[in-house]
């Protein structure tokens, strides 16, 4: 008998039939990925002249300085600044005063609302589009904004999804609210959270590709740079894409270990529900 309430374990037939389609897609993806290969061949996307400014070094140095580097600083600001952002817009959402919560909901819709190109742009006028460093700042003002504000919702889903005892056992021991918020919850919040904060801190590193368009420097701007130059337009996405996904691939393991770190190998919603002091699972009813 199978262990899931919800399905039946398959039969043999059923084994087979799903064995076929597994090899039936693999074939499918090979044949798209050499379809993909010959036409690249053909075009002469191949060729040694094509990619030998990535082995040069004064390119190398370009693309990781100029570019990477500027990426990391754009990124990384933005990320900061939007943990805070987020932090204050989603403690003034769960705020018990009107006053306080009903700003914080509105701006928390507007920047989520606006497209992140669009407040990049804006931005960058607003700086002046002649300023030095104008378009570097406008970059991060425009992911710190809309990536706060999507922090603010991730954190307020994040509190909410604590158990309620938890809380009510902060207040019968005599806590205050934000004793209550800071000890108790957020904590919690930030453990149950974590794998969304860290995705967004991926969507921020790449949302940063769209700094090409308010001429910001970075990888893609490099990218730009290179193939008109050397008119290699398809080697230049494959290695400024490669670059991404590394990057992205090493945000992941630090999330993976961090969270390890910070919870064990307990998933993040199993947080709250730790064994108590019987030995069985909490329900939220006491800290």
């Amino acid at each position: 008998m199978s262990d899931s309430v919800l399905f039946d374990a398959p039969g043999p037939r059923t084994v087979r039939r799903h064995r076929l389609y597994g090899v039936l897609g693999l074939l499918a993806v090979l044949g798209v990925l050499a379809f993909v290969i010959k036409r690249f061949y053909d075009a002469g996307v191949f060729e040694g002249d094509k990619w030998e400014v990535f082995v040069t070094p004064d390119y190398v140095r370009v693309i990781i300085v100029d570019g990477l580097l500027n990426t990391l600083k754009m990124a990384g600001a933005a990320v900061i600044g939007a943990c805070v952002l987020g932090f204050l817009l989603g403690v003034a959402k769960l705020s018990d005063h009107r006053l306080v919560r009903w700003p914080a909901w509105l701006v928390v819709e507007f920047f989520r609302a606006v497209p992140v190109l669009l407040l990049m742009v804006f931005t960058w006028f607003a700086l002046g589009i002649n300023n030095n460093g104008s378009s570097f700042w406008a970059v991060v003002i425009a992911l710190t904004l809309y990536n706060g504000a999507v922090l603010a919702e991730v954190l307020r889903a994040g509190v909410n999804a604590v158990p309620k005892g938890q809380r009510e056992a902060g207040y019968a021991i005599g806590m205050r609210k934000t004793q209550v918020m800071n000890i108790v919850l957020m904590p919690q919040a930030v453990k149950i959270m974590l794998p969304a904060i860290i995705s967004q801190c991926i969507v921020a590193l790449k949302d940063t590709a769209l700094g090409q368009y308010v001429l910001a420097p970075g990888l893609t701007r490099i990218y730009k740079q290179i193939f008109l130059e050397f008119d290699n337009r398809v080697p230049t996405m494959i290695v400024i894409a490669s670059i991404y996904i590394i990057i992205n691939l090493l945000l992941t393991a630090l999330a993976t270990w961090l969270q390890h770190k910070l919870v064990g190998r307990k998933s993040p919603l199993d947080v709250t529900r730790i064994g108590n002091m019987q030995g069985g699972e909490n329900t939220g009813g006491t800290i």
